[in-house]
């Protein structure tokens, strides 16, 4: 599969290096154009073989697949640029904008095959939680998006409705996992760490929690009771925590996010 990425910055640019790296998609295979050619240059220096345009409609002409991957109030203007670059050829075409929904996409684009392809920042490492809808496709098509996105991470397709719930948990998620990293390498600096070695530990520590479940099939909740012992300090120390409004204020900054 020929792959075409429009935008090649955090979202684009990520997405190109990581499917360079991914075993489904050659990298002479991707095809990205970006106005600047500062961010093409960065993404030519990492992955010689990646093809690096400032044309849009050159970076299409061969592509299976078309991913837009610029901001929302670019869509349309990079719609009109390339629509007819695409016609009389079976083209997926894919958005990372948020916002922009299947049937906005759809009217852009005809009938072609339509994808919303949200991931988060992750994906510059290969583990990004990515949410996919659909319309006007394949099963043999959600089969092969599905392979090309779990080799970034994982990737679930999911009801557009749900995108919105998505987004909060899994693209602002990171930004909240973000915070309680700073918010505890704070704590283990006020209680005598060096403030390497407390975010070292912290990153460690979420690491194998998230293990832990993945491992067992577990419920947070049986994990924690595996570490609260009756008068302990893991329960003295969640209770305060709860006492703060910890499970509300991450519940209330989800729905805010939604």
């Amino acid at each position: 599969m020929k792959i075409a990425i429009i935008g090649a910055g955090n979202m684009g640019g990520a997405t190109a290096r990581g499917l360079a790296q991914s075993l489904h998609v050659s990298a002479k295979d991707i095809f990205v154009s970006n106005p600047s050619k500062g961010k093409l240059d960065a993404i030519k220096a990492d992955f010689l073989e990646i093809n690096v345009t400032q044309d849009n409609k050159e970076c299409v002409k061969d592509a299976d697949m078309v991913i837009l991957a610029v901001k929302p109030w670019k869509v349309e203007d990079v719609a009109r640029e390339i629509t007819t670059h695409l016609k009389n050829r079976n083209v997926i075409v894919g958005s990372m904008a948020a916002g922009i929904s299947t049937e906005k996409i759809e009217n852009m684009f005809d009938q072609h095959p339509i994808y919303i392809i949200i991931p988060n920042t992750a994906i510059a490492v290969r583990q990004s939680m990515t949410f996919i809808a659909r319309k006007n496709t394949t099963p043999e098509m959600d089969n092969e998006i599905l392979t090309i996105f779990k080799e970034l991470g994982e990737a679930m397709i999911i009801e557009e409705r749900l995108m919105g719930a998505g987004m909060a948990l899994a693209s602002c998620g990171i930004a909240y996992a973000m915070r309680y990293i700073r918010a505890a390498t704070e704590g283990g600096v006020e209680l005598g760490m060096y403030a390497r070695d407390a975010q070292h530990i912290v990153e460690q520590t979420l690491l194998g929690a998230v293990e832990l479940l993945r491992a067992n099939q577990s419920h947070p909740e049986t994990e924690i009771d595996r570490v609260t012992t009756p008068g302990g300090i893991t329960i003295r120390g969640l209770n305060a925590m709860e006492e703060n409004g910890f499970t509300n204020s991450v519940i209330k900054g989800l729905k805010a996010s939604k």
